[in-house]
């Protein structure tokens, strides 16, 4: 059965990343295989957690590079090598410029950990957003999966799931039931949806 390729592009623990290869490995990815891990930091664990799964790894460095461009041409060199479908971003701390994210437009989705548009674009990634969100005294927040384009956050949202605020909670504890309760079930979803619609195109 033909299979969108998918590459996996990530910055640190790999947590997205796990709940993509599990959820590969029980079927709830079927119209795709994760190909190819990306990161952009030497040692981030998430390379190991690819390797256990037998997928192929590359890391690439921003400052090996003498201008952002070319670090991002090395990172499209790598995945037109591999002949990536589609690309996911996992806890990827790097902005992509207009010109990456046109070479592959609509064919790349991120998860951020809130209900867009709350909480999001520049300067709101990792614990941020939960820490903002409780100053705030949201009783709702939860995580979507967009599309990417050149606007932090700004692209066509895929699919959003909530979460309630409890009482006593702190930025870590949100953190983790997000993650646990909405980003890892709503991205292999979106990449399962995602992944047939791009299989009908093919």
């Amino acid at each position: 059965m033909k299979k969108i390729k998918v590459a996996v592009l990530v910055s640190g623990g790999g947590t997205n990343l796990q709940a993509i290869l599990d959820a590969e490995k029980d079927g709830i990815i079927a119209n795709a295989n994760v190909d190819l891990v990306i990161s952009n930091k030497a040692g981030a664990y998430a390379l190991e957690r690819a390797k256990n799964y037998g997928v192929a790894t590359k890391t690439i460095i921003k400052k090996n590079f003498e201008s952002a461009e070319a670090f991002e041409d090395a990172i499209i060199d790598a995945l037109k090598e591999r002949n990536i479908d589609l690309i996911v971003l996992a806890g990827f701390m790097s902005i992509l410029s207009k010109k990456f994210t046109d070479t592959f437009k609509d064919r790349i989705i991120n998860v951020h950990p809130s209900l867009i548009p709350s909480f999001c674009g520049d300067g709101f990634y990792g614990l941020k957003v939960h820490e903002k969100a409780l100053e705030y005294g949201v009783k709702v927040t939860g995580a979507t999966v967009h599309f990417v384009n050149e606007i932090t956050d700004g692209g066509t949202i895929i699919a959003q799931k909530a979460v309630e605020i409890q009482l006593g909670d702190t930025p870590e504890i949100l953190q983790k039931r997000v993650m646990e309760e909405a980003e890892w079930i709503l991205l292999p979803q979106a990449i399962e949806e995602v992944s047939k619609d791009l299989l009908l195109a093919k």
